[in-house]
């Protein structure tokens, strides 16, 4: 029935995971408003005992990501290449590095760039256990701290860890760009059958869910701009209508496609954010400040990672770390399908090592330029100027008005929070139009030929899920966000484990296990007194016994473990017994043996 649907609509993608996603999408949103009550209760006190219970899992998680990424890395494995081995990268180092800039992180960026420092520093996370006072420079201090720890190289090892996963699987082993396909080692062919169907289907929701979060963030800041610049008041009425209006634009864009569409987009929101990055290093008359500021608090962030990527607020227990760590690593991983899929497209050619330094160092790089800058810009203004920000963001809770508030303080405030907000809308749209390709390719298992129709159904989804988040959820809408992608992101942390095993598994298959390490063997070697005494002595045999340290056998011989066996038997039969050795391929001279080992050996 699904496959006669599926071929009256014209679609061309698995009707199984197509209409799978579409059912639950569908329910969700009329169960949300039609149980609002119900559900919503059933959604908070699930979220609530998952904070409660595992939100340790959540933090032990990430680091443990990040730990073996870096271990893939500088391992053996480092030196495989994401795709056929004789092949250059498809992009330029410049181009390559670009694109990653643009990877995922506008949103976060616009959001949050103002927001995560103030609130930490207004209300300090370690403030009881540590004794740090509120708006002090300690308290700038640790809010610098933690506001690295949430967005540079864990937030970035969650999207990293599934991108390379993709791009093994997609450029070595040539499967499908689905989630799917990165758990071959373990399913083999049934990648295509109920388990890999389920999997994909609860990658393609995860996503949607995790944008909607995304967008619904992105709707209540651009609510607060426009509060702010023209009086527009910040209800549901009005969260209906951006949401609307950056759907309607993602879906444009998605219409054109990706030369004239994305790309345009994309070139124009990266332009615009480092030029007001710019605007706010200079034009406030702290730049020597922010700079030096920007480098100390990277520094401490260094020295403190061991503490913070295990740090449980054990002590005092507060629920601080609930409402922001765990809410970041849960809503993160629900979008690391859509994410770690662009990054692997871009990726193909590279080396593990290279991918995996690039991604997690050039994202997080300018994280810290951008949290640097913004949040030590935010402190001038509350240790040595007017002053306002703590009162707004932490004493009124208005998070998503913090960097309207923030650019209040600078010169032109109206013309730069206007262009703010245009850049706001921008990121979103690119988000949006970029989730509605890429989860369009994780339904069909190509990319090869996407109906227009199927990429629009999935961008007005993530418009459904967005609104009935934000607007018909029945309680504060940050609040429901945070408790829906809390629940949403608990299967992508247990499919992370298993990625990660698949991941070694399949290079461990592909590449093939290294020989123990050999060496040179050595007579057991005796005093010369009781070598005398054995010598003396009938009931001794000192046969296996030496005064002077000797081996008894050859040092071993390397040969090159990429070159065909019957090839290096006859380059040694034609050139010596020395082809194939390490100091032959290195042009180096042989080690000469000692004078007792070329007497044992003659």
């Amino acid at each position: 029935m699904l496959t006669r649907l599926h071929d009256a609509l014209r679609l061309r993608t698995s009707p199984v995971i197509f209409f799978g996603s579409a059912a639950i999408i569908i329910a969700f949103v009329l169960g949300t408003i039609l149980f609002t009550d119900a559900l919503n209760s059933g959604v908070s006190g699930a979220s609530d005992w998952l904070l409660t219970n595992l939100g340790w899992f959540y933090i032990l998680g990430v680091t443990v990501f990040l730990a073996f990424l870096i271990f893939i890395a500088m391992g053996r494995f480092g030196r495989v290449k994401l795709g056929p081995d004789d092949e250059p990268p498809e992009h330029s180092g410049a181009a390559w590095f670009a694109m990653l800039f643009a990877a995922g992180i506008g949103s976060i960026l616009m959001f949050w760039g103002v927001a995560e420092p103030i609130s930490h520093f207004g209300d300090p996370p370690r403030g009881t256990e540590l004794g740090i006072e509120a708006g002090t420079w300690a308290a700038a201090h640790d809010a610098m701290n933690f506001t690295y720890y949430h967005f540079t190289l864990h937030t970035w090892a969650i999207f990293t860890l599934p991108a390379l996963a993709f791009a093994y699987f997609i450029h070595k082993r040539n499967l499908p760009p689905r989630v799917s396909s990165i758990f071959q080692p373990l399913l083999g062919e049934g990648i295509h059958g109920p388990i890999g169907k389920l999997i994909d289907i609860v990658a393609i929701i995860g996503t949607i869910f995790g944008i909607a979060v995304s967008v619904g963030l992105g709707t209540l800041q651009i609510n607060g701009g426009l509060n702010q610049l023209f009086g527009i008041p910040e209800n549901a009425g009005w969260n209906l209508i951006i949401i609307g209006v950056v759907c309607g634009l993602a879906l444009i864009s998605v219409s054109l496609g990706l030369e004239k569409g994305i790309k345009v987009l994309s070139n124009l929101n990266i332009v615009m954010a480092v030029l007001l990055l710019i605007f706010v290093l200079v034009a406030g008359g702290s730049t020597l400040f922010i700079i030096r500021g920007t480098l100390e608090s990277f520094g401490s962030y260094l020295v403190n990672l061991p503490e913070l990527a295990l740090w449980n607020d054990t002590q005092a227990d507060s629920g601080w770390q609930n409402t922001w760590t765990v809410f970041y690593w849960a809503w993160t991983i629900t979008w690391s399908p859509f994410v770690g899929i662009f990054i692997a497209r871009i990726s193909k050619g590279r080396t593990i090592r290279q991918f995996v330094s690039g991604v997690l160092a050039v994202p997080a790089g300018f994280s810290v330029l951008w949290f640097g800058i913004f949040g030590y810009a935010s402190f001038d203004i509350e240790l040595r100027g007017d002053g306002g920000l703590v009162d707004r963001v932490v004493g009124d809770g208005d998070i998503p008005g913090a960097l309207f508030a923030f650019l209040d303080h600078y010169p032109a405030e109206f013309l730069v929070s206007v262009i703010a907000i245009i850049l706001v809308v921008i990121f979103f749209v690119t988000s949006v139009d970029s989730a509605a390709l890429v989860t369009d390719s994780m339904a069909n298992g190509h990319e090869d030929y996407n109906p227009l129709g199927q990429r629009i159904f999935w961008g007005v989804s993530i418009g459904l899920i967005t609104a009935t988040l934000l607007v018909f959820s029945g309680e504060d809408g940050l609040t429901a966000l945070q408790s829906t992608i809390i629940l949403v992101g608990l299967p992508f942390f247990i499919m992370g484990w298993f990625q990660m095993y698949a991941l070694l598994r399949a290079l461990k298959e592909d590449a093939g296990e290294l020989p123990r390490m050999r060496t040179r063997e050595w007579a057991q070697v005796l005093p010369p007194e009781e070598f005398e005494r054995r010598e003396e002595d009938e009931e001794y045999d000192t046969e296996d016994y030496v005064i002077e340290p000797t081996f008894t056998t050859e040092v071993p011989v390397m040969t090159d473990p990429y070159e065909e066996i019957e090839e290096v038997e006859e380059d040694q039969a034609s050139t010596g017994p020395d082809r194939g050795t390490l100091p032959a391929r290195t042009g180096s001279a042989r080690a000469p043996l000692p004078e007792s080992g070329r007497d044992e050996f003659r």
